[in-house]
Formats: C-alpha cells, structure tokens, sequence
C-alpha cells in the first residue's frame, strides 16, 4: 500500500491488528464491538446481558459511533459521549478524537435529517457546518487522518471502479460528501449500505490550478458475520499526517483519480444560475466575415500603443496532399458552410449528428498551439458564434482536438442538448472512459491558454466545453483514434454508440 501503510483484512487477521494503539468500530448498522478473542458482538444485545465482555476489560481501547434509528438511541445514555463499558467508548454525536499519537479521527454519528433541530439519531446542516467550522478553523489545517460516518458520501463512486449493487449516485448523503470534501480525510470509513467497497484513492486538488495534497481512500464494510462472507473488518497501520514527511505525504498513487465530489463543490460555490436557451437575448449567430477583412481595428492598434500592425506570420506548408488545406484540391467544397479570412467552418464527413461541425483554419497549421493570433482570433469567434446558435437550439457544444496522427488542424464541434445532461455529466464521461483505458485526462484552468500547457510539436488530446472549462491529456504512446467521439457517443450522452467510427457514418455526397 502507499505512504508504507500495511493492510490486514478478514476475522483471521484481528489478532494480528491487536498490536495497534486502539480499535475503531464505527462502522455498522447496529453499534458493534470486538470481544478478546477476535470475534465481534452487537453492543445493543450484550447491554442487558451479563456478558463477560463487561466484567473483564477490552485488550485494547474501543471506539463506536451512536445511533441510527428510534429504537437504538436509548442505549446511549449521554449523547455527547459516553463509556458504554470498560475500554468500549461512545464518540458522540460529532467532533474530532486527537490520540496520544497525533492522529486525529473526525466523526459524526446518525443519518441525514432535514430536520432542524435532527432527531437524537441524526445530523442535521447544522451539525455538518459546526463540525467544519470547528476544524477548519483551525490552523494550516491540512485535513484529517481519518472520518468516521455511518451513511456513505453520496457521488462516492463517481470516477472510481464499480460499487457493485449500490447505486452511489442515489444512495447515501450529500452532507456526509461535503463533509468529506471539506475534512480531505486519509481514510473515510462508514458502513450503513452493509456493503463492501474499496474506492480507487482520489485527490484533494485540481491538477495544475492548486498545490498537490495528500489523497484520500473510502472503504465501506459490509454487516459483521454476513451470510455472503462480505469482508467487515479492515485493520491497518497509519502514520500520523502531523509525523509524515510533506513529500511523502502528498505522493500521488498510480491508481489514483479526480474528487468524486467536485461536483459538488462547484455546485455550491454558484452564485447565479446560467442563462436558459431560452433567456438569452437573441442576436446574430456567425460574424460578419467580411468586415474589417480580418485586420485590426485602428483604434484597437492605438490603445495598444502600436502605429503599425504585426504582418501576419505566414503558415507552414504541407509537405503532401492535405484533406483540410482550403486552397488544396482534395478538400470536399461541398461540406464548407462558412469562410472567414483565416479559418473556415465545415460540415463533419461522417458526423455523429447532423449539425456536427469542424473549425478549420485555412492555411496549413497542424494543431491549435501553432496557430499565429490572427487565426486564434478568429477561431475565438467562430467557437463565439456556435455557442449562441445551438443555446438557441437548446443545445451545448463539446469541443475537442486530437493532435496526433493528424497533418491538420480539425478541431470538432458537437452539440449535445441541454435536457440530455449537464456539463459535468459530459466532464465525468470523458474522465471515467479516460480512466477505463488509462489515459490520465487532466482539468485546466478556464481561463488559461493551451500554450501553457502543450509546446508546438508536443502530441495531445484536447476538450473544451462552452463554459470555458477544458480537459487534456499529454499523449506519450499510442492514443486511440475515435476516443472522443467514442465518449460522446456513448449511451451516458448522445446514445449513439454506432456512430463512434466517422468511417462506418459516411453518406453520399448528394446526401451531403
């Protein structure tokens, strides 16, 4: 495992863990705790029993969370916390247990309620905002080793190998995601779906917009002494985050994923909605191509301080036949819907819908961060143009540009409709099938420039959405071809999973 952290799973094992400095049951449908001999018992039964688990003292210290229902809130007399017997400890219903050691375990007990305030079984926004405030209040606060909840974090397996029977994005807890969020647990252990799953780790930041921080693993338990033989136990070594190098700490697995709950996270950091197809103001689509012939305004020249424009930089030029050079013979005239002074707009050969376009510059570039500012500009305002005309069709584009084995730059253009899904489902779609066939598909800032990231010549895969927010992969080895519109046609989004090959689409050219 990372950060030279051991794993002992399955009953066998338990003996073997009872070296470490305590042991934490929180993770159950019922409270449950480990007897002597390495087998656990439910706490709620053992209660009204003379058990000899009460008249003998636990080898090592044991820590459980609370209630869950109505029925169980009686056997935890205090609900701040409370010894429930020698060694077996009730955390409380939230807070932050510091061992000896330095670790540090967050917990909260109980299940979401609407209700304010919860029920003494449940935690309420109140409850979550509290235990936030308190530690990340706190300062330099980097997260904690380890959180403790009963709900799983809604969106948990969004980016990450299968739950199995558990559907992540209708089961569990917004809450107990922001929390998780929040908190960048090492370890977030929680139980109520009585299932077993080991997420795939996940980041705590944004690659190449935030500083690298430690990642975080969720693992869900199934019922102790399930008749399925689900694994329930998980002993484990950890090293204090406080004790642990920074290097070390923040070392990022080869396995490891975006944040499942990005999200939401952006979600909430929204202070106004975006504008409907339908409330947009209405206003011309394409540019007027022939104004200003593609040339500077003067007054633009004149606030820059410059009494003359830069003469444009003259293209490369194609060493062969080229399918997409305007001016060469081989380029399919009839697919040409618009032309500008450098770049043009065509018809895709093949497309996956019938409005699926390519921006194409005129002169011979092979990708965009060769392209002169001249034809970035224009580029700019063809992509302008599109994402006013298909909001105005109740659609979003999807853009994207694969620059490798290609001699010319196609950077193409997909609409997808706005009730179909949101951009975030086109952003996980592109990540999740990047992750299946192990391409590390990176998020960029909005705002910044490709340049920054790519130098001419470098081979790449390239997305961007109309909201600016754009997605790319450094190309090292072999890439597949159709990738983009594979993820695109996919049944997640346009459900047209025959169209992913432009070869198997072509039309007649009458058709066309």
């Amino acid at each position: 495992r990372q950060n030279g952290q051991s794993i002992a799973r399955g009953p066998r094992k338990v003996r073997k863990a009872l070296s470490l400095q305590m042991l934490v049951i929180a993770l159950f449908h019922d409270p449950l705790c480990l007897n002597a001999d390495g087998t656990c018992a439910n706490v709620l039964e053992l209660k009204h029993t003379e058990c000899m688990w009460f008249s003998s003292s636990a080898p090592i210290p044991t820590y459980v969370l609370g209630a869950n229902d109505q029925e169980t809130v009686s056997y935890f007399p205090d609900v701040s916390g409370c010894e429930l017997a020698e060694n077996i400890t009730y955390l409380g219903r939230r807070g932050l247990y510091s061992g000896t050691s330095g670790l540090q375990i967050a917990y909260l007990s109980g299940t979401e309620s609407r209700d304010e305030p919860a029920p003494a079984y449940s935690f309420s926004t109140k409850d979550v905002a509290e235990l936030k405030t308190s530690l990340l209040s706190t300062p330099n606060f980097k997260g904690v080793d380890i959180l403790l909840t009963s709900p799983w974090p809604r969106d948990v397996g969004t980016f990450a190998n299968s739950a199995g029977e558990i559907d992540t994005k209708k089961h569990g807890s917004k809450l107990v995601s922001d929390l998780a969020a929040s908190l960048k647990p090492r370890y977030h252990f929680a139980a109520l779906e009585k299932a077993y799953y080991e997420r795939l780790p996940y980041r705590n930041h944004t690659v190449l917009q935030e500083t690298p921080q430690h990642v975080s693993r969720f693992i869900a338990l199934a019922d102790v002494g399930n008749t399925s033989k689900k694994k329930y136990l998980y002993a484990f070594s950890i090293v204090p985050m406080s004790l642990m190098d920074a290097a070390e700490l923040v070392k990022q697995p080869q396995d490891v994923t975006e944040n499942p709950y990005r999200k939401s996270w952006k979600e909430a950091r929204k202070t106004k909605a975006p504008l409907c197809a339908e409330e947009e103001p209405a206003c011309q689509f394409f540019f007027d191509l022939n104004k200003h012939q593609g040339k500077k305004r003067p007054s633009d020249e004149k606030e820059r301080g410059n009494s003359q424009p830069k003469p444009a930089k003259k293209p490369p030029q194609p060493t062969g036949p080229c399918w997409f050079c305007l001016a060469s013979p081989e380029v399919e005239k009839h697919l040409v819907v618009s032309i500008g002074t450098h770049c043009y707009l065509a018809l895709a050969k093949g497309g996956l819908l019938p409005d699926h376009v390519l921006i194409l510059p005129i002169g011979h570039y092979q990708s965009v961060v060769d392209l002169s500012s001249e034809v970035v500009e224009e580029v700019t305002k063809y992509k302008s143009a599109l994402k006013e005309f298909f909001r105005s069709k109740g659609k979003r584009y999807v853009l994207f540009e694969r620059n490798y084995r290609s001699q010319h730059l196609q950077l193409q253009v997909i609409p997808v409709p706005l009730d179909h899904c949101t951009s975030e489902d086109i952003k996980e779609s592109f990540i999740a099938q990047a992750q299946e066939q192990q391409i590390e598909l990176l998020e960029i800032p909005e705002h910044s420039d490709i340049t920054q990231v790519a130098q001419p010549g470098t081979p790449y895969f390239y997305v961007e959405l109309d909201t600016g927010e754009k997605l790319f992969h450094r190309i090292r080895g072999r890439f597949p071809l159709h990738f983009g519109r594979s993820v695109l046609a996919s049944e997640a989004l346009l459900a047209v999973p025959q169209r992913a090959d432009w070869r198997r689409c072509a039309a007649e050219r009458a058709e066309e």
